[in-house]
């Protein structure tokens, strides 16, 4: 074999390239990688939304030796606890080695992801059919939407204060419901629409029944039927559908994608692939030399709004409920902490190059995605990570050979998009988004590579050890 010239080897120097997984990877760590995600599968079939995201975390949880926090219980190094915000957000931490005046190591993802939800009064009848109302949550192209399998899962709040729980669709022998479309014999000229406006909002609409109760006096009598099957089987009325939260996600289980089986598709990767791998890589990091703090949030995809989103107060006084039995100073705390904004980028999609900028783009099986900053044409909207954090989240990942690579959302003046960091940053803390690479993102089967789940897990271990 020749030796290299002094140009290759000045350019292996110099210049930045990217590794394939697939290439740079052993076997025995792609089985690594594989076994992985097999996990990550069964915690996305349990997961379709975030309350049974928190269930299914704090069940982990208490598996690994976490209890619930006490406020005002001075926590020792090794200390394991929890808050679950109102069975939609999730927050836990591993107290650390070091006094947490040094700040805390925090990853923050969601587990909310674009769905159908349920209008407060969803249900009607029309030609003898039975259908809910539905009002989108986030961003989705709506005809994406239609002529799938779908599953209802949620709550519903009764007047009495009890709740019930409601999951149909995901067991082999339950029914499933859709939302209908035209046939393209009929279509003329739904197909002059444009591809935005092809399904409008008000189209969304669930198919439910169509089998009418016998009493021949009664009206809307498929209606009535439906109404009275809930009733039996959960004991709720139409008005108890005022204080649900009840939403439609797609009723497919995760499944492995490809002949070499390299790549999972599934609903709701985005970002529950984040919530997953960074939840167990602070599980793993149970000796930890700084103090971490854990986010499972909601609401990302609507802008983290409201109560369980992280543009309120609760994470902020989780930590505050951790300093104060030390006399520590929350505001000090923060600003020396630092934290990965635990979100997915878009993978470079090979039948639609045009919208990506590649140079900058993520790549399907190169690794975990660094994303300096996200927002919108000129940075709207975004916290861009310092030269120095970036510098410092370098050297991590090289020095545990962590495989990584950078991302953008999409070019300049097409792209844009928004995670958690923004509302992290604003609390005086030092933060980089870092996640995975997702093919057709906010659809409802979106794809993954196995290898970049796992190094992905792998970059938040090390940050959280």
């Amino acid at each position: 074999m020749s030796e290299k010239t002094a140009g290759e080897l000045l350019k292996e120097k110099l210049f930045y390239v990217r590794k394939n997984t697939s290439v740079t990877m052993s076997d025995a760590d792609i089985d690594k990688a594989y076994d992985f995600c097999e996990g990550y599968k069964e915690f996305l079939n349990a997961a379709k939304t975030e309350r049974e995201a928190v269930d299914a975390a704090i069940e982990l949880l208490s598996q690994n030796g976490y209890s619930e926090l006490i406020p005002g219980t001075r926590y020792l190094p090794g200390d394991k606890v929890y808050f679950n915000n109102r069975g939609k957000a999730l927050l836990f931490a591993t107290i650390g080695k070091k006094p947490i005046e040094y700040g805390v190591k925090i990853a923050a993802s969601h587990v909310d992801s674009p769905r159908l939800d349920l209008k407060p009064n969803p249900m009607y009848e029309d030609t003898d059919m039975a259908l809910f109302k539905t009002h989108y949550y986030g961003g989705i192209k709506k005809y994406q939407w239609t002529t799938v399998a779908l599953a209802l899962h949620g709550v519903v709040a009764k007047k009495d204060g009890s709740i019930v729980k409601v999951s149909i669709g995901e067991n082999a022998d339950d029914p499933v419901f859709c939302v209908t479309d035209l046939l393209p014999h009929l279509a003329q000229e739904q197909s002059k629409r444009t591809l935005a406006d092809g399904i409008r909002g008000e189209e969304l609409n669930i198919l439910i029944g169509s089998r009418a109760f016998k009493d021949d006096k009664a009206s809307e009598k498929v209606k009535l039927n439906i109404l009275n099957i809930l009733y039996e089987k959960y004991g709720f009325t139409e008005e108890d559908f005022l204080s649900a939260d009840l939403t439609f996600v797609p009723a497919e289980k995760a499944r492995d994608v490809g002949f070499d089986r390299s790549m999972i598709g599934s609903y709701g990767h985005d970002d529950r692939v984040c919530a997953y791998t960074s939840m167990m890589a602070a599980i793993d990091a149970d000796s930890p030399e700084f103090t971490t703090v854990t986010v499972l949030s909601d609401r990302e995809e609507i802008g983290s709004y409201g109560n369980t989103g992280l543009d309120s107060d609760y994470m902020k006084n989780f930590i505050a409920d951790l300093c104060e039995p030390h006399g520590a100073d929350v505001r000090k705390v923060l600003s020396n902490s630092k934290c990965l904004s635990a979100d997915v980028n878009c993978a470079l999609d090979p039948s639609f190059p045009d919208v990506s900028e590649r140079r900058n783009a993520s790549l399907l099986g190169y690794g975990v995605v660094v994303t300096k900053y996200t927002g919108s044409r000129g940075k709207s909207g975004t916290s861009e990570a310092s030269a120095e954090f970036m510098a410092e989240i370098r050297e991590m990942l090289d020095s545990a050979d962590v495989i990584w690579q950078l991302g953008e959302l999409g070019k300049v003046d097409l792209g844009g998009g928004g995670t958690v960091a923004l509302y992290i940053a604003a609390l005086d803390v030092d933060v980089v988004d870092v996640g995975v690479p997702v093919l057709s993102m906010h659809s409802p089967f979106e794809v993954v590579s196995k290898t970049d789940v796992y190094m992905t897990y792998r970059a938040f271990f090390e940050f959280l050890k």
